[in-house]
């Protein structure tokens, strides 16, 4: 398990974390979502030791990551997919993280195959695409078969196959009890990867919460009605539903589908259409931190 309590770190008298308090349970994949700038990296630094807190604390099963005796059998991490020798071969970047661990060479080629890296172990690493790169990150991640693991930004530079691999992977990793913490910029992965979410801006806590919970809390669902007779349909529902109309459509808030079916069906009105639209985990984003944005776009 990972805490939180208390995070705060100051760059001068800039502020990129904020009193920040939150826990990381083991047996599911955890998204850590923000705006930039909302301190996710930070966070993540400072979790790892590579950053010192200006107060708070982070703890690792009751520690803290540098009183750790050989930290990579107790936390894997990927922060940045190209922190590697260029010149090293994979197998040789892996052995050399092994060997500062006390960890077996055998463990290297292990997860070389586990990330489907074993055809170019011996290929230096410099010369790696960004997927490679991803692959060969999660397989350092990886080598301590640890059971508290970080990625950030894990899928960048992947394709849809390597993508779908990433989410399976994750999951199975927090079905075996591990404790997974990822932070990602692509929302529509993370809705179908996190189960659980910490959102952050501005360094401050937004939400901690389930990812199913977070998007109730802050999207509406609505129902998407086709007919050749929606102003019929539109005067039956009167005052009962807030109605918008959407290309040839319309949609309805406030009731649900099965009572608008019943309406329709009871004064013979045909439909062509009668969905349910479920608020989305970009909407969620969006609506939860739109005041924590700090670099906005000309409108």
């Amino acid at each position: 398990m990972l805490e939180a309590t208390g995070l705060t770190k100051h760059y001068g008298k800039t502020v990129a974390v904020d009193d920040l308090s939150f826990t990381v349970a083991p047996g599911r994949v955890t998204g850590f979502l923000g705006p930039n700038g909302a301190g996710k990296s930070t966070t993540m630094r400072m979790i790892l030791g590579l950053d010192r807190p200006t107060a708070g604390r982070v703890l690792i099963d009751g520690k803290p990551y540098t009183s750790l005796a050989r930290p990579l059998t107790k936390v894997g991490a990927l922060l940045d997919a190209k922190w590697v020798h260029p010149n090293r071969s994979a197998r040789a970047h892996l052995r050399w993280l092994a060997k500062s661990n006390g960890i077996s060479y055998r463990r290297v080629d292990e997860v070389l195959d586990v990330v489907g890296l074993t055809s170019v172990a011996g290929k230096r690493a410099g010369g790696f695409s960004l997927g490679m790169s991803q692959r060969l990150g999660i397989a350092g991640a990886l080598l301590g078969d640890p059971e508290v693991l970080l990625f950030d930004e894990p899928v960048n530079g992947l394709d849809p196959e390597g993508i779908l691999w990433i989410r399976q992977f994750l999951h199975r990793l927090a079905d075996q009890g591990r404790t997974v913490f990822v932070s990602s910029h692509l929302l529509s992965e993370m809705a179908q990867t996190a189960q659980d979410l910490i959102v952050i801006g501005r360094g401050r806590l937004i939400s901690q919460t389930s990812t199913e919970q977070f998007i109730q809390d802050a999207t509406e669902d609505t129902v998407k009605v086709r007919s050749p007779e929606l102003d019929r349909l539109r005067a039956l529902l009167g005052d009962d539903a807030r109605v918008d109309d959407v290309e040839g459509s319309i949609v309805v808030h406030g009731l649900e589908p099965a009572r608008i079916g019943e309406l329709a069906a009871s004064n013979g009105i045909t439909l062509h259409e009668l969905s349910p639209q479920r608020g989305s985990l970009e909407e969620a984003f969006m609506q939860l931190t739109k005041e924590s944005v700090e670099y906005h776009g000309a409108e």
